[in-house]
């Protein structure tokens, strides 16, 4: 048995989902997880979690509010010493042999001060580590944004990134792409169709989609994200937070309406759902998630301003192209997952072949 010490971003729950993933595969492992904000609802009912202040997001109008973002990590990094020491105090007192982070500021550079081996396990390094052909309409925000996961989240000396695109890695990082890392329950889940949309938006669901749903489609519109306080306008059907209800809408969706998150993203394409993509205002990893849905034919990506009922029916015409594109590749790679992780909590080394 092997201690680790994982640090997890705390915005949203999909950070949080993969290393509950691990740590209950790999349980001959004892876990201690850094975290705070939305991470913690996730991991604490399991594992033990030392509370952290998180450099998080903040959206606002459907986009990211780089004010109040910058306004949210200033403090803390101006303070980074102190929280660093802090993790540092941690390390010693729970003596890990390995560190992991999931786009966690303060874990990796303890971990190097303290010469430990870290490994990054991420979806957000496809974007740092990787060679990409984006259009010029992609260009400046991926430079821009990209700084984040570049510099602030900077990879580590290796790195595992969770993908259901497979770019080429880029000279100069010692990093492996490999498919996406599934819940057992969406492994497990029986697809069928019932013929409704399954929309999910994590950040405060804008009323213009709303307003789509209801000129675009009489299907029955199952929205998450949109307040949580259920009730029903129309075809649309505002649903509450359930893990387990969200996951049977899903398997049992024609399709899904959703922004950019990777998460769902990977659920759906596994469980054979097509997807329209309509990605955050400056969410650089929702952007190209929602780039590479549409080049590999998995569905479509739209903007939040061109959501028109043409577009809704040109998107279900295209549906047959998009389910055998989607049944042609492989989206779970937990059992490799598990095997490389476990090779690095052993060893402190990534088998990149």
């Amino acid at each position: 048995m092997a201690r680790v010490l994982y640090g997890i971003h705390g915005t949203g729950h999909g950070h949080a989902m993969r290393g509950l993933t691990i740590a209950r595969k790999l349980r001959q492992h004892e876990f201690l997880f850094v975290a705070n904000d939305d991470a913690l609802n996730v991991l604490c009912p399991e594992f033990s979690v030392y509370r952290i202040p998180n450099l998080g997001t903040v959206f606002n109008g459907y986009k990211v509010d780089f004010f109040s973002t910058v306004s949210k990590a200033l403090p803390l990094l101006l303070r980074r010493g102190r929280y660093i020491d802090e993790i540092l105090g941690v390390i010693r007192d729970f003596k890990p042999d390995v560190c992991m982070t999931d786009l966690e500021y303060f874990v990796p550079r303890a971990a190097e001060q303290a010469g430990l081996p870290c490994l990054t396990l991420d979806h957000q390094h496809v974007i740092t580590c990787c060679t990409h052909s984006f259009p010029p309409s992609l260009l400046w925000d991926v430079f821009v944004q990209g700084l984040t996961p570049r510099y602030l989240f900077r990879p580590t000396a290796a790195n595992l990134i969770v993908s259901f695109y497979a770019p080429p890695v880029a000279r100069g990082y010692h990093a492996r792409v490999v498919p996406p890392l599934l819940r057992d329950a969406v492994r497990e889940a029986k697809v069928c169709d019932d013929g409704h949309i399954l929309v999910y938006q994590s950040n405060s669901t804008h009323r213009a989609l709303i307003d789509f749903l209801h000129t675009a489609t009489e299907r029955t519109c199952y929205v998450f994200g949109y307040g949580g306080a259920g009730g029903r306008d129309g075809n649309v059907i505002f649903m509450q937070k359930s893990e387990e209800g969200f996951l049977d809408l899903l398997r049992r969706a024609h399709y899904v309406v959703q922004g950019g998150s990777h998460t769902l993203m990977s659920e759906a394409l596994h469980l054979g759902k097509p997807v329209l993509s309509i990605p955050l205002g400056s969410m650089v990893e929702q952007l190209v998630n929602a780039f590479y849905i549409e080049k590999l034919g998995y569905g479509k990506r739209v903007g939040m301003d061109a959501l028109t009922p043409d577009l809704l029916r040109r998107f279900e015409a295209d549906l047959p192209r998009y389910r055998a594109a989607i049944a042609r590749d492989t989206f779970c790679g937990n059992d490799l997952i598990f095997d490389l992780v476990d090779q690095f909590i052993q060893t402190g080394r990534l088998q990149l072949f």
